[in-house]
């Protein structure tokens, strides 16, 4: 899991979007960022967390932040993802795992017995400056965006 912390400078990216277009963290200074890792698009969990923060998009918006979500899937999965369940915000096609690797959100995982590597779960807010105000690592999909504005 990740060593980043609270007040840590929040690694920069520069990776494609679910359209083709780079997206580049510092392009959202002066705004809070909410980058939300999530391990495959279209998966039921994924699908919940995505709803969740699109159902909240207005007011997440109204209180001064920007929601990317960040998977290893291809552009064209980030896209159908995105096209399929309205969402409004970025998805970066992670495939080479820059993002996730920066953020450490990498590592061994148990599903019914079996191990295997994948992405945590893990979410980071990020404040105007580009440092790590909170991270979030036990997600609940369903109700994620009251765990942001708690």
């Amino acid at each position: 899991m990740t060593t980043l912390k609270i007040g840590d400078k929040a690694p920069n990216f520069t990776v494609k979007n679910q359209k083709g277009e780079l997206v580049e963290l510092k392009d959202y200074r002066g705004k809070k960022v909410i980058l939300f890792f999530y391990p495959k698009a279209s998966t039921p969990g994924c699908t919940m967390e995505a709803k969740n923060l699109r159902d909240n998009y207005k007011e997440l918006i109204d209180k001064g932040f920007e929601v990317i979500g960040v998977s290893a899937d291809s552009e064209k999965r980030q896209l159908n993802f995105s096209s399929k369940n309205e969402l409004p915000y970025n998805l970066l096609a992670d495939e080479k795992k820059e993002v996730i690797n920066s953020y450490e959100v990498w590592g061994p995982k148990k599903f019914m017995g079996r191990d295997y590597e994948g992405i945590h779960r893990t979410t980071f807010i990020i404040d105007e400056n580009g440092l790590i105000e909170n991270i979030i690592t036990k997600v609940k999909t369903k109700s994620h965006t009251e765990q942001i504005l708690e």
